[in-house]
């Protein structure tokens, strides 16, 4: 069957060059973008209760933008001023030059690792005996407090956000050709707003091994997979399946 309308259930790109508009071009079918799950901040209230003081910490652990911003967001709650000499220990080039959002780059103390969280582990080895706190999601990866603790050092989680279902309602009676998902999230939020999904003709594309299992362990089909050797893009997946299925009669 043909493919002529994809739901991607994300944000919309806020690039016009997202390589999602050159697809719909070249292959002349309809991309619509629509986030399955969103972050809401906790509030400062609960947060107390995980007996946070930023007082006690030298440096911050920072993984995505969402922790930046939430981070910022409770310091200013609780009226807690980041010292000059606060540590910033980011994943990636992204994270840290988000952080320019809220400190004067050029005069912090910034440490940049190469995007996977063992990489910046090698960073955060070097300053072993700084006080580390961690911003997090209700929802982290295992990974990450596993090489923490691997590494030995004075650390501390703190949930300042999580993720939430979003309201799909107003999809139920929308059909497409393709529905496109990047994490075990989106599946959960699929389900909770329409508890009877049913496969059928639709295909899915599926991004990452955890995104795969959390299909199949709802009994649903995976048609497209990525990240492969061939297809290391879900774009690129995409459009490999859209020509084979247009060059078969």
């Amino acid at each position: 069957m043909k493919v002529k309308t994809i739901l991607v259930s994300q944000p919309a790109p806020k690039t016009e060059t997202s390589p999602y508009f050159d697809l719909a071009e070249k292959q002349k079918v309809k991309i619509d973008f629509r986030s399955f799950i969103h972050v809401e901040g906790i509030p400062v209230k609960e947060v107390r209760t995980q007996k946070i003081d930023l007082n006690n910490y030298t440096a911050i652990i920072l993984t995505s933008r969402n922790a930046v911003d939430h981070f910022f967001r409770i310091a200013e709650e609780m009226r807690f001023t980041v010292p000059d000499d606060m540590k910033y220990f980011c994943q990636s080039e992204a994270v840290a030059f988000y952080l320019q959002k809220y400190v004067v780059y050029r005069k912090r103390k910034i440490y940049v690792g190469n995007r996977t969280f063992p990489e910046l582990t090698k960073l955060i080895k070097k300053h072993k005996d700084e006080k580390f706190l961690l911003p997090s999601s209700d929802k982290l990866k295992p990974l990450i407090p596993n090489e923490l603790d691997k590494l030995g050092v004075d650390w501390k989680r703190a949930d300042l956000y999580r993720t939430v279902v979003s309201d799909l309602s107003d999809l139920e009676n929308v059909f497409y050709d393709v529905l496109v998902f990047f994490s075990p999230s989106g599946i959960d939020s699929l389900f909770k707003n329409f508890p009877n999904f049913k496969q059928n003709d639709t295909r899915l594309a599926v991004f990452g091994n955890s995104t795969i299992k959390a299909v199949e362990d709802r009994g649903l089909r995976v048609d497209i997979a990525a990240p492969t050797p061939e297809t290391p893009s879900m774009t690129m997946a995409l459009e490999k399946y859209i020509k084979d299925v247009s060059n078969k009669k």
